[in-house]
């Protein structure tokens, strides 16, 4: 009988094809004039870059990702969350969704997860979660899985850790009550998704959109496009 019951599944690159470079310039060309009342665009984003390095960095469990971010960030600029936090609120609310017109989404996404769910698998969506829940939902929107019984949704708001961090992934398990050989961990980049494998899961590199900055290497259970792993979650499914 298969052991894996629970399908870790990441979002950007993997359920959302994109080019992650060119999301991320749009994502700032847009958000940074924002901004423009306290801060040089230019100036901006760097300091948002360095916030969210300090959120990837991390490993005080102490802390959620939102505190790390929120205290390295208002460190940086001249104005109190309580006044930036709105002009961040107001983006994601009104401006954000425009940027679905930078992501490619395909409908062998919703594809993929219905299959999981009748197939009996929990679900989760481990994206790495430097990113506001009101952020995240709406890419799941976009690659037409937001209405999906996600058993959890990591964002920046529930999360301790980032990817690459296993720390991260033991957060899930513990929340959980799974053990790494009952979980698949599918994404789209060798470091930070195929690294679960150093816990004992097992691994899909889905490669449509693959990222690989070379090092550390892992060898992935499985690899291959969407189509490849919408059957290979298949023959999971006939082996439970």
């Amino acid at each position: 009988m298969n052991k894996i019951t629970t399908l870790l599944f990441d979002l950007d690159g993997t359920l959302l094809p994109m080019d992650m470079h060119y999301f991320a310039e749009q994502y700032l060309k847009r958000l940074a004039p924002k901004f423009i009342k306290f801060l040089e665009p230019k100036q901006f984003i760097a300091h948002l870059w360095s916030a969210t390095n300090a959120m990837i960095s991390n490993n005080c469990p102490e802390l959620d990702n939102q505190t790390v971010f929120w205290n390295h960030f208002t460190s940086l600029v001249p104005q109190p969350r309580e006044v930036i936090e709105p002009i961040f609120d107001d983006f994601y609310t009104n401006d954000f969704q425009n940027l679905s017109s930078v992501t490619q989404p395909t409908p062998l996404a919703r594809q993929i997860i219905d299959q999981a769910v009748t197939q009996g698998f929990s679900i989760v969506l481990a994206t790495n979660p430097v990113f506001p829940a009101v952020a995240t939902q709406e890419r799941m929107r976009w690659a037409g899985i937001a209405d999906h019984p996600w058993a959890l949704v990591t964002t920046y708001e529930n999360s301790r850790f980032c990817k690459p961090n296993l720390n991260y992934f033991l957060d899930i398990l513990k929340y959980l009550g799974r053990q790494p050989e009952e979980c698949l961990m599918i994404g789209n980049d060798m470091q930070e998704d195929m690294c679960a494998s150093r816990l004992g899961m097992d691994t899909f590199l889905v490669t449509n959109c693959l990222i690989d900055q070379g090092k550390p290497r892992y060898i992935p259970t499985a690899q291959g496009s969407l189509d490849d792993l919408s059957q290979y979650i298949a023959d999971l499914g006939q082996r439970r």
